[in-house]
């Protein structure tokens, strides 16, 4: 079974070379398909196969964000000159469609980890092509900020040619070209059907590459452009080795009917093929500050320790658990914790690089929740706390219902009620550029500037229905038979329909480079070299 608990110690893939403020990433050249030749290879044994290349580089780069806050500059560079080739295995023409989308995503969510590195963190990417590139190893250096090219006579970079058998070249790469590299269209079709690629002073001309160093000299052009890196990064965001943070195993239980966190529980139901996904929020109200919390508790700060269990909940349920139709989302706690967190994280944001580089990976990992392709449903009931970053989770649902009143068999408990605090307001934008709440009244800007006035305001379920912030508030009586009924209808969608309309109802709005590349059907990537 794929596994995302990796170490740089364990790295198959990569080899991590660390030399502030310049990190070195060497790929090694000898991907895996999991592909057998027949077809017959089970989802689990492709999918492993596929994905641990891209898993070791994942964790390199959530390490690099957080254990490295001295390195400025990240080189990416083969161990021999057919890694950018060999290394990084393209999707098998066979492969099932499920697991083609699974790496397509994973892949894509990982290119744009990478740009949000450069964009948000100073922390900048460099890959220098030692040999020929093609396919996804091309797409890789096209994350990056700068593409360096041995000039030796026999190295070129290359697209999947679109007269080969069940291959055209992958929309993600042709949206960086066209929209981030601003290359011409023509000299991209000219590139795409280009049987050996391009190479040389042609590459540079093309805008497919940005430099070209003769073999002699190619390191020392390499790290040279790489310090240059390092001070256009300056050091406004970034931290000093002594304020590393260590992200230590996660720790993870597993049983039968599913499997647990310090903050968040997954169980499973296999009969209904569903997942209820419940988050704990924090036990105290050691976040109220940036100091002492972050500082001192380091990876265990619950926001950012909630955070990567339900980055990895998601990953595991995408790969492990593909028969899944339903995700059901509840929260438990107290408000006023979880309102605490979200004061530290605003007032942090700003100045400090680790509670920033935490909001960051929030903002990942709800894009991640966002696009999950089974159905998400989140329940607001009493003794919940949607609030602020955890209501974000909520409004990235596809429906979210919410109890109105108490149970006549509990009526001194408190009914359910949700918090909008600042995190709602700008730090945790979709992949369109703007905040949920913005996507959700776009024509409506006099609504949201008055929801802005209820932060930190309780608002319950009668309220928050008028003022579409739920899909709709039913009472305790109705509220079992109504929730079963609608994950019933919905899960009745085939996969494909459910992908779609999470990736088109995600990716509205404003289109940005992340919205072009996801607005493409995930499932479409089966049988292409993506």
């Amino acid at each position: 079974m794929i596994s995302y608990d990796v170490t740089p110690e364990g790295y198959r893939h990569w080899a991590l070379l660390i030399e502030p403020p310049v990190a070195t990433l060497t790929l090694g050249p000898d991907g895996e398909t999991g592909d057998n030749g027949d077809g017959t290879d089970d989802f689990d044994a492709q999918l492993s196969a596929l994905l641990r290349v891209d898993i070791e580089l994942f964790d390199a780069l959530q390490r690099l964000r957080f254990e490295y806050p001295d390195i400025r500059a990240v080189v990416v560079t083969g161990g021999s000159d057919e890694a950018f080739r060999t290394g990084i295995a393209g999707i098998p023409p066979g492969a099932a469609s499920d697991v083609a989308a699974n790496v397509w995503t994973f892949r894509n969510e990982l290119r744009c980890a990478i740009e949000d590195a450069s964009a948000n963190s100073g922390q900048y990417w460099l890959t220098a092509l030692n040999g020929s590139a093609s396919g996804p190893g091309y797409e890789l250096a096209l994350a990056t900020d700068e593409i360096v090219l041995v000039d030796d006579g026999r190295s070129a970079v290359a697209l999947p040619a679109a007269s080969a058998p069940g291959e055209f070249p992958p929309a993600s790469a042709l949206v960086r070209l066209v929209d981030k590299r601003h290359v011409r269209p023509d000299v991209v079709d000219a590139f795409c059907a280009a049987p050996g690629g391009v190479s040389g002073d042609r590459a540079v001309d093309w805008g497919l590459v940005d430099l070209t160093a003769p073999e002699r000299c190619f390191r020392s052009v390499v790290g040279d452009r790489a310090l240059r890196l390092c001070r256009a990064a300056g050091t406004t965001r970034r931290g000093l080795a002594s304020e590393a943070v260590e992200l230590g195993p996660l720790w993870r239980e597993e049983f039968d009917g599913g499997f647990a966190y310090p903050n968040m529980r997954v169980e499973l139901d296999r009969d209904a093929c569903e997942a209820a996904l419940t988050i704990v929020g924090p036990s105290n109200q050691e976040c109220f500050a940036p100091e002492p919390g972050p500082r001192r508790l380091r990876s265990h700060w619950w926001p950012l320790a909630v955070c990567r269990e339900l980055d990895d909940a998601l990953l595991r349920l995408r790969s492990h658990r593909p028969e899944v139709r339903s995700l059901i989302l509840r929260t438990e706690g107290d408000p006023l914790a979880v309102a605490s967190a979200d004061v530290a994280l605003m007032s942090g944001y700003e100045h400090d690089w680790f509670v920033r580089e935490v909001v960051l990976y929030w903002r990942r990992t709800l894009k991640r929740f966002a696009l999950a392709w089974q159905s998400v449903f989140a329940l607001v009931e009493p003794g919940s706390c949607f609030v602020g970053t955890l209501l974000e989770l909520a409004f990235a649902a596809d429906r979210i219902y919410m109890v109105d009143g108490t149970a006549p068999d509990d009526p001194e408990r408190a009914p359910a009620e949700i918090f909008l605090t600042g995190m709602n307001f700008g730090p945790l934008p979709q992949a369109n550029g703007l905040c949920r709440l913005e996507s959700r009244f776009r024509t409506r800007a006099d609504h949201l500037a008055a929801l802005a006035q209820r932060v930190g305001d309780p608002i319950r379920a009668a309220e928050a229905a008028e003022l579409g912030l739920v899909t709709e508030a039913m009472v305790p009586a109705e509220w079992e038979d109504r929730i079963r009924q609608a994950i019933k209808e919905r899960a009745g969608l085939t996969l494909g329909a459910r992908a779609g309309l999470a990736v088109t109802v995600h990716t509205a709005g404003p289109q940005t480079l992340e919205t072009k590349i996801f607005g493409r059907h995930p499932l479409g990537a089966s049988g292409t070299s993506r």
